[in-house]
């Protein structure tokens, strides 16, 4: 592993604790899910509309992003920690689930930005754990979760502490070296528009929009299954999450050293099909079935994050590469509330466990449309 400079270690702090906060404060609603729908009597119908109210976080992050193009990175991520923060803050206060789908379109807005500019971030300074701190964010709340059962509001307030953070990312968070040498000229858009950007960007925004009917539904609806349909308590879902969690560790550093030595195209695509299919698998196994299949997407799925999230920023010019990444986002907003309309509509025919399956064909199909893109391990970065 190479040596780190003084730079690198400071990004990989302050950026990595805003990608901890990320996902922490993003896994929250998930995980309290079957909580929250006991609190305010919600059937499947009103949580897919609750998923689908929140998913337009995605549209705000986007003209955000574009500031990251033109500004910098890190004012826009210290600014999106502080937001989502506040937002988790006020989230215990809501009355009612429309007011609590509105705060969360709004946290999600800023855990986007957060998310897009922190990925352009850390291909530009050539880092590769900020995706394994935010699986460590999402660890938090798993762990404090058989505590606090049912009260989900608790964890909403433990997740806004992290506003403390805002100032120090700000003070302590290096400038994007490769962002500062690009010459940033004109709108980020137009430049995604010319050859060879806009093709590449037009085939990751349909992979992402095919790929969310599938993840979209099945996260959010991963503990409401398991609760309410498998019957499982919220200790033993905890333990699952946890043993999920050590696969996808490994699994996260299989992909690192095998996207490094084979390239991203084809290793991309091969572990989005694998998880896709253990995915859908997993809610029409029963109980032993969906634990086992869980464990094993969850390592699939975290071996496909490295390489993944290097491919996509190699594909576009810094100039425009947080714009890039937010757009792949608003792509997949859309193919998110259609994945959670469908499971709303067919479920109550074919049961929520076989709706989340049959979408799963459509997490298939957006990893082989990826390869249409290009190979870029070995490459220099375009400028």
């Amino acid at each position: 592993m190479p040596r780190l400079d003084a730079a690198q270690v400071r990004t990989l702090l302050w950026a990595g604790l805003a990608v901890v906060l990320a996902g922490w404060n993003g896994s929250i609603l998930i995980l309290e899910l079957p909580a929250v729908a006991d609190s305010f009597g919600a059937r499947v119908s009103d949580l897919s509309n609750l998923g689908s109210i929140v998913v337009f976080g995605a549209l705000g992050a986007w003209p955000l992003a574009t500031l990251a193009d033109r500004f910098g990175r890190r004012r826009l991520i210290a600014l999106g920690v502080g937001a989502f923060c506040l937002i988790s803050l006020a989230t215990p206060l809501v009355p009612n689930l429309t007011a609590l789908a509105l705060l969360r379109l709004g946290a999600s807005c800023f855990e986007g930005l957060v998310g897009g500019v922190a990925t352009a971030l850390i291909v530009e300074e050539a880092l590769s754990a900020l995706a394994l701190l935010f699986g460590a964010g999402q660890a938090v709340p798993v762990l404090v979760y058989p505590f606090v059962a049912p009260n989900w509001r608790l964890l909403f307030v433990a997740g806004g502490l992290g506003i403390v953070a805002a100032p120090l990312i700000w003070r302590g968070l290096p400038e994007s070296r490769a962002w500062r040498r690009a010459h940033i000229m004109g709108s980020t858009i137009r430049v995604l528009m010319q050859p060879p950007w806009r093709r590449r960007l037009l085939i990751v925004a349909a992979s992402a929009l095919v790929g969310s009917i599938l993840g979209e539904p099945a996260g959010l609806f991963f503990t409401v299954y398991a609760s309410q349909y498998l019957h499982l308590t919220p200790g033993v879902i905890s333990w699952m999450i946890a043993a999920a969690a050590v696969f996808a560790i490994l699994g996260y550093a299989a992909g690192g050293f095998l996207s490094d030595r084979f390239g991203r195209r084809i290793l991309a695509v091969t572990l989005g099909v694998i998880t896709a299919a253990f995915t859908g698998a997993g809610f029409v196994a029963g109980t032993a079935g969906f634990i086992a299949a869980n464990v094993l997407w969850s390592g699939f799925a975290s071996a496909d994050t490295p390489v993944i999230g290097a491919w996509s920023g190699e594909l576009y010019p810094t100039r425009a590469r947080a714009t890039a990444e937010a757009t792949g986002g608003v792509a997949g907003t859309a193919g998110a509330i259609i994945g959670l309309q469908l499971v709303a509509a067919l479920s109550p025919h074919l049961g929520l466990g076989r709706a989340i399956a049959l979408v799963s064909v459509a997490g298939v199909a957006s990893s082989l449309v990826l390869l249409m893109l290009p190979e870029t391990r070995g490459r220099p970065l375009p400028d």
